[in-house]
């Protein structure tokens, strides 16, 4: 089977385990609310892994089926072969393998910090995102909402950044010892916080519950760093139809304190994907 459901457990919502083969191992993620509910992809941020949506996801419509993963490289995934970026494009494949393998048709999109850039070259149908033709062909018939929570904006950069962001990949692929630091688990919360000071320490132990492996003398950190982030190419905010709403809180306000968003995130997914869906049965 290319996709596998299992350790069901029960919370507020039904909880399920997620597995998706791919060719370089699997992605893995969780899955709430019920079977025919209305498809919610949620894609985490760039350090984070599908953990940040954990005390969001409870708050918002139980009629929705919430499909979070780690995507390759970040939580419980599979990392990249060796020499293989991680760059925008490849996460959009990445996307489309779990859209494929769960047979979605039309869904609707949460995505926070990195993954929102993801999601504009999803949904993207002209202007200088248009990397992938046959993708952009495609996907802008299948979102029929899309949540961005503290994206990086609508500001495209530079090949100059590009350029810096492929070099410092090549750096790290040239080193000649690449050692695996292993911590505590007191000292990776305190790394953790000190790279996201936003994160509140109830979070922090949310995140490292799929971020980091137990090895002999301690844990390591199971995100790797070292990815050509500056591979951003967007459109101007005049390419959507879209609303901003501003709330008190930081980066992280989703998961530090999911009372304050969700309102806002419940009340858009009722109006844009809810209102109009729920004579369709969706199988998941």
């Amino acid at each position: 089977e290319r996709v596998l459901f299992y350790g069901v457990r029960h919370v507020e919502l039904v909880l399920m385990y997620l597995s998706v083969r791919v060719p370089w191992g699997e992605i893995r993620g969780q899955v709430w609310g019920p079977d025919h509910g209305r498809p919610v992809l949620c894609l985490h941020g760039w350090a984070d892994n599908c953990g940040t949506f954990k005390t969001l996801i409870p708050l918002l419509p139980k009629e929705c089926r919430y499909v979070a993963v780690d995507l390759a490289g970040h939580g419980l995934s599979s990392h990249r072969p060796p020499g293989v970026f991680y760059s925008f494009p490849a996460y959009v494949a990445d996307v489309r393998r779990v859209v494929d393998a769960l047979q979605l048709e039309k869904f609707s999109i949460i995505g926070h910090s990195m993954e929102t850039v993801v999601f504009l070259y999803v949904v993207s149908s002209c202007g200088p995102i248009c990397v992938f033709p046959q993708f952009t062909a495609l996907y802008p018939e299948m979102v029929d909402a899309l949540i961005l929570l503290d994206t990086f904006g609508f500001v495209p950069t530079d090949s100059v950044r590009t350029m810096q962001g492929m070099e410092e990949m090549f750096q790290f692929e040239n080193k000649k010892e690449k050692k695996t630091r292993v911590y505590s688990y007191e000292k990776a919360v305190e790394r953790l916080l000190a790279a996201n000071p936003t994160l509140s320490e109830e979070s922090v132990h949310i995140l490292l519950e799929r971020g980091i492996v137990q090895v002999d003398g301690g844990t390591f950190f199971s995100l790797l760093l070292h990815s050509q982030r500056n591979n951003l190419s967007l459109p101007s905010a005049e390419s959507f139809q879209h609303t901003v709403v501003k709330v008190p809180g930081g980066h992280h306000v989703h998961l530090n304190k999911p009372e304050v968003v969700a309102p806002f995130v419940s009340n858009f997914l009722r109006t844009k994907a809810l209102a109009w869906s729920r004579s369709r049965v969706h199988k998941l």
